[in-house]
């Protein structure tokens, strides 16, 4: 990794006092590193900290007129090849995506036309807030922003929950990762588990998707230098860090996402996400009763997230999954074929040990005029593999 000009911006929170471990990383790495402190971030530690690790003075007033008689805030804005702000506060979360100078931080923020990290750490109450999430989504428009975790846990308040700022060394692999990965600066949006089709208020149908080897693949193109868009059904795991997770429950909702998320700029499209082919074509207001010994349910089918995208004019490259138990080669190539895609990745789901709920797999990559073998091995192990494929590939696609 060639080091960088990076520009820490430290706001006010209890988790202020890991990013002097992070600037302490961060010079270790290589990198060049100046630090904007807000007023807030001064309660919890002293700009002198600061100094002393990055070896830089600390800039903390927007109206310094020492600093200011060079224009020092355009200067810094200038400077900076990467704006990373950890941690993150919910009121400087807000003021960011409102687009606010008033402050030194935000004035920069404002002003650079470098990317910029924000990595959120706030009390779990407030990260579920729903002024807050709506802030947050407003950042994830902005092609400029990108949000690396919260982390999940207990916290300095004795809530535990979303809201915790990711670890130093976590902070630093995603600064470093992937300037010359298989992805580097390519922007991917990749779904993954199951969808739950309701059919009254207590009852759905769904599948058996983990989401294991969506959020692996989310992880391991993150990794190799992608800014990742995940779109993730019902799963119970936690978000991978440095991706922007975008929860959904239905297929319609999934296609909904996942066509925003394109819109907003794709070049790589994964399709892991187990979804629903039918759904109630009646959903009960209030919960059916039990009244015979059989009951009759009609479905109708869903709209076919993975053909959607790939039969788009503006189709990315498009990777999708079949989950087999029979035929699985002959299955996944028409499946290949007849949604016109770049490649499939099939698996047996019926292997022992294999596929659904579990950590491990083995899947073949099906491709025009090719196919290789992966595993079995972990799911982490086998992304890792699929992501060198995919962009040995998606470096060969015509544009």
């Amino acid at each position: 990794m060639a080091a960088r000009r990076i520009l820490l911006g430290v706001t006010g929170g209890i988790a202020a006092y890991k990013s002097a471990e992070l600037v302490r990383l961060l010079k270790k790495a290589g990198h060049e590193v100046r630090v904007v402190m807000t007023r807030g971030a001064e309660a919890f530690v002293t700009p002198l900290t600061f100094q002393a690790l990055s070896g830089e003075p600390v800039r903390t007033s927007l109206l310094d007129p020492e600093a200011e008689a060079g224009m020092g805030h355009i200067e810094l804005a200038k400077w900076a090849e990467q704006v990373l702000i950890a941690p993150a506060s919910a009121d400087f979360i807000a003021r960011l995506a409102q687009g606010m100078a008033d402050d030194l931080l935000t004035t920069v923020c404002c002003a650079t036309e470098a990317p910029i990290a924000v990595v959120p750490a706030m009390n779990q109450a407030m990260w579920r807030n729903a002024r807050t999430q709506r802030n947050i989504r407003l950042l994830q428009e902005d092609p400029q922003v990108v949000l690396w975790g919260p982390d999940q846990g207990a916290q300095a308040c004795g809530d535990t929950g979303p809201g915790r700022m990711l670890e130093p060394e976590v902070i630093l692999g995603l600064a470093d990762a992937g300037d010359d990965g298989a992805l580097a600066g390519k922007r991917v949006v990749i779904t993954a588990g199951p969808t739950r089709e309701p059919i009254d208020p207590v009852r759905y149908i769904s599948n058996h998707s983990s989401g294991r080897m969506g959020y692996a693949l989310a992880s391991a193109a993150r990794e190799a230098g992608a800014r990742v868009v995940l779109v993730s059904g019902p799963v119970t795991l936690a978000a991978p860090a440095g991706v922007d997770v975008r929860p959904v429950i239905t297929a319609e909702e999934m296609l909904r996402e996942a066509s925003r998320a394109v819109d907003e700029g794709c070049d790589l499209f994964i399709a892991t996400a187990a979804v629903a082919d039918y759904r109630p074509e009646i959903c009960a207001g209030d919960k059916i009763k039990k009244t015979g010994e059989t009951m009759a349910l009609s479905l109708v089918r869903n709209p076919d997230t993975l053909a959607t995208i790939a039969g788009r004019i503006d189709a990315p490259f498009t990777v999708g999954f079949a989950a087999e138990t029979t035929d699985v080669a002959h299955y996944a190539t028409d499946k290949l074929q007849r949604k016109k895609l770049n490649m499939i990745v099939a698996n047996d789901v019926s292997a022992p040990g294999l596929g659904f709920n579990s950590d491990n797999n083995a899947v073949t990559v099906f491709w025009p005029g090719g196919h290789e073998l992966i595993g079995p091995d972990s799911k982490a192990n086998i992304a890792r593999r699929l992501v060198t494929m995919i962009g040995e590939h998606l470096g060969r696609a015509p544009r």
